[in-house]
């Protein structure tokens, strides 16, 4: 099999590496893909965006399968058009991407069929917003751009003061450009966050081990909010109670709610969750493997992925025995300084060999470029590097050693990755 991977980041560097050790498959490629990917696949300068292109493209290589990776060019429809060029795609088609691509459908999705989430409202015009929060009066109160926002869409406001900024600069000043013409106003929940990707294909939803993201940009849960600073897998809130009441309430509700609109879902749909005193509830939905959860998820599946991936496509899922490594993952994100505002990019990174690894770990790369020989970051998040072990500590202990013998100019990262699950007796 020849496979196509669209998309440039680490997830997609994680789907690669797991889809090469399949027997059957022959041939790798990627768009654009990145330094990293670039060394364990043929990669090609095509914008994850441009379908026209990356039909040609699919078309030129004569592939087998494309997975499309990234949420824009699956709210774009990506899938529908390589599906139409005869394709056997992975991935939602346009009118199931909108669980991601629009947080009002989401919201109102799972209001209708009572699947439990944030009580919220949604407003077009910053006045009536701006009311609204006063008229509420409770803090912190949760903002969100209705479509795509590249992870950096939401906004935690402690105060008055902070929520208006908010809605002014979302609706008014189009932060998000049309992305937060819309915006979504939530109460805010409490309790631990989790993470679960699941394989579905409309009929069955087989969801993945569980994960932990760490979103801020700083130590402690300070900062800004990022794409993701870090990953620990399994997650220890997510116990067997949980994962039953989460089943139960939310996972096959989901899908049989998306098979009610006409919008069937087939690919990986990720929850994203968070267990409150009042039970679990969902804060948002992705129609895609989560990035970097995906980092520390792959690694520990036994399972051939391309046969998931067929599966998926063929709605055969139930056929398919899905297998754990009993391990943990960890992924430690080094990133570019100033990320997640501005950042240099071009500079020269030391500490891997030719293909961008270290003994005992692997490096997922996801904003860097290979010329000449060496390594230069590329991106505001430049690179995962991720461990297992028979335990949580031991992988991190090894995931912290290697990043110590990484260097670049600038580089950040957070060290206390993994703590609060450690914390969980």
């Amino acid at each position: 099999m020849k496979i196509l991977v669209v998309g440039g980041g680490g997830r997609e560097h994680a789907i690669i590496m797991k889809l090469s050790e399949s027997p059957k498959v022959e041939k790798l490629y990627c768009a654009p893909g990145n330094g990293g990917i670039s060394r364990y696949a043929e990669c090609f300068n095509v914008s994850a965006t441009d379908i026209p292109g990356m039909v040609e493209l699919a078309k030129k290589l004569a592939v087998n399968m494309v997975v499309v990776a990234p949420d824009d060019p699956l709210v774009l429809g990506m899938v529908d058009a390589m599906n139409e060029a005869g394709f056997m795609t992975f991935g939602p088609n346009k009118a199931a991407a909108v669980i991601e691509g629009s947080k009002v459908f989401s919201k109102n999705l799972m209001k209708k069929y009572n699947i439990p989430t944030a009580g919220y409202e949604t407003f077009t015009d910053s006045e009536s917003a701006i009311a609204y929060l006063k008229q509420q009066n409770s803090y912190p109160a949760v903002i969100k751009a209705d479509g795509l926002a590249l992870g950096k869409g939401v906004i935690i406001a402690a105060n008055e003061e902070e929520a208006v900024e908010a809605v002014k600069s979302m609706i008014d000043g189009k932060q998000f450009g049309e992305s937060s013409s819309t915006v979504v106003i939530e109460e805010f929940l409490t309790g631990p966050e989790i993470s679960v990707l699941s394989f579905t294909d409309g009929n069955v939803v087989v969801p993945m081990i569980s994960s932990m993201d760490h979103k801020r940009a700083l130590d402690g849960d300070k900062g800004l909010n990022t794409g993701g600073m870090g990953t620990i897998a399994p997650n220890p809130f997510y116990t067997k109670e949980v994962a039953k009441e989460c089943m139960e309430n939310i996972f096959i509700p989901t899908m049989k709610a998306m098979n009610s609109e006409g919008r069937k879902f087939k690919g990986c749909l990720y929850f994203g969750l968070m267990a409150t005193p009042k039970g679990v509830k969902v804060i948002e939905y992705n129609c895609r493997f989560g990035d970097p959860e995906t980092q520390v998820v792959l690694p520990l599946l036994n399972t051939d992925l391309y046969d998931i991936f067929e599966a998926v496509y063929n709605e055969k899922l139930a056929d398919i025995d899905i297998k754990w490594k009993n391990e943990c993952c960890s992924c430690v994100v080094m990133a570019s300084g100033g990320y997640p505002q501005s950042y240099p990019k071009g500079i020269e990174m030391n500490g891997m060999d030719d293909k961008g690894q270290v003994d005992g770990v692997f490096v997922y790369h996801a904003g860097t470029k290979y010329e000449n020989g060496k390594f230069y970051t590329n991106g505001g998040r430049v690179i995962g590097v991720t461990a297992t072990g028979d335990t949580l500590q031991t992988a991190l202990d090894k995931s912290y050693a290697a990043v110590k013998s990484i260097s670049f100019d600038g580089a950040h990262y957070r060290t206390d990755i993994g703590k609060r699950a450690l914390s969980v007796k």
